[in-house]
């Protein structure tokens, strides 16, 4: 069993979970004496056992560490506009397990699912804890950053890293994405909710240093294209 600790994990000592990791060992009915992994996303893994249970603590022995690391080669940021319903409870539990270094949900012109205030928050904490959980699962140690609902334009705005910026459009009469050659600085891919983004809205990102492509004849669902990006990126090494 693998287990995200939201703390430092540093030589051998005896730990009590953070509440989230201690419910999942009380969930799995894991007896004292058992084994786990713990990572606590800064790379590697370190092994524990469970030493003592009570009702809502749980206290482990980390015993060791093994610096292992699964990460993607290339660190590629997913900026999308949000699609509706649980596509996007999909799309991050899926780019997290194909190595998306971090996710920017967007809010666009076209876009069914509107978030602000205090609902968008909840739904940010929500979707971390499925990145959480879906790194655990899938081998991870590090675990993607959630930013926090933004609109398209003042993400557009903001200043960005030196990496190669790319808008994920059918409509793009310039090359397809599998033409790219990947920077080792890294990727942002930007694309758009269930009806895409609008003609201005295309125009805003290329202004801003993105490069219009397509990913090929077919039209990709908001979820599907970035994972399509982040499978490539993958198959890539």
């Amino acid at each position: 069993m693998r287990l995200f600790v939201d703390l430092a994990l540093g030589g051998e000592a005896d730990i009590e979970l953070p509440a989230a990791a201690a419910r999942h060992v009380q969930v799995r009915r894991l007896q004292p004496g058992d084994a786990l992994r713990l990572f606590d996303g800064r790379g590697g893994e370190w092994r524990a056992t469970v030493q003592r249970m009570g009702r809502t603590q749980v206290v482990v022995r980390v015993a060791g560490f093994d610096p292992v690391e699964r990460e993607a080669a290339l660190p590629a940021t997913v900026a999308l506009g949000m699609p509706a319903n649980e596509r996007m409870d999909f799309l991050v539990e899926k780019a997290t397990e194909l190595g998306v270094y971090a996710i920017q949900p967007l809010l666009c012109e076209r876009s069914v699912l509107r978030l602000s205030g205090e609902r968008a928050q909840r739904k940010r904490e929500h979707w971390q804890a499925i990145a959480v959980a879906a790194a655990e699962q899938c081998g991870r140690t590090r675990v993607p950053q959630v930013s926090p609902v933004c609109a398209l334009l003042a993400f557009l705005d903001r200043p960005h890293a030196a990496a190669q910026r790319v808008l994920l459009s059918p409509a793009a009469d310039a090359p397809a994405l599998c033409q790219l050659q990947p920077d080792p600085c890294g990727l942002i891919t930007l694309s758009g909710p269930e009806g895409g983004l609008t003609a201005a809205e295309e125009q805003a990102a290329l202004a801003s240093g993105f490069r219009r492509m397509h990913l090929g004849a077919r039209v990709l669902r908001a979820e599907t294209a970035p994972l399509a990006v982040l499978a490539w990126l993958g198959l890539r090494g």
